[in-house]
């Protein structure tokens, strides 16, 4: 089964209705019938809890932290592991901490990570990208 990795991005492109939110459900619906995985590192899932907060409130937080519960996105915790190739990402990209560990989870799961956030641009030679919203 392939794997494919979440970065917040996609999820918040989805939950903001941005153009790429139908490729997104695409990849939801495909994933609840089984045709591939997703997952989601836990440090990209708290990028969404604390953006939605800060943009919204903390009612709307919890409600998107409910939505995501119900997709079928497998959380990925962050072992030691995970920290050091993410610190290593992070030490040698200008990419952001938490989208270190997106890139990190795909590296080691051997998966493709999925995105439309620019900032990863500097990692497609070590990781496999699916780029979204880009046509």
């Amino acid at each position: 089964m392939t794997v494919k990795i979440l970065d917040s991005w996609a999820l918040m492109a989805l939950f903001n209705d941005e153009p790429a939110a139908d490729d997104v459900q695409a990849l939801l619906e495909k994933a609840g019938s089984g045709t591939h995985k997703l997952l989601m590192c836990v440090v990209n899932w708290g990028e969404i809890y604390y953006s939605v907060m800060r943009g919204a409130s903390v009612k709307m937080a919890e409600q998107k932290e409910k939505e995501i519960a119900s997709m079928p996105v497998e959380l990925v915790d962050a072992d030691l592991h995970l920290v050091r190739q993410a610190a290593i990402f992070k030490a040698a990209h200008k990419i952001s901490y938490a989208d270190a560990f997106a890139a990190a989870l795909a590296k080691l799961r051997k998966a493709e990570l999925v995105t439309g956030d620019l900032e990863f641009k500097t990692l497609e030679g070590e990781v496999k990208i699916s780029w979204l919203g880009f046509r």
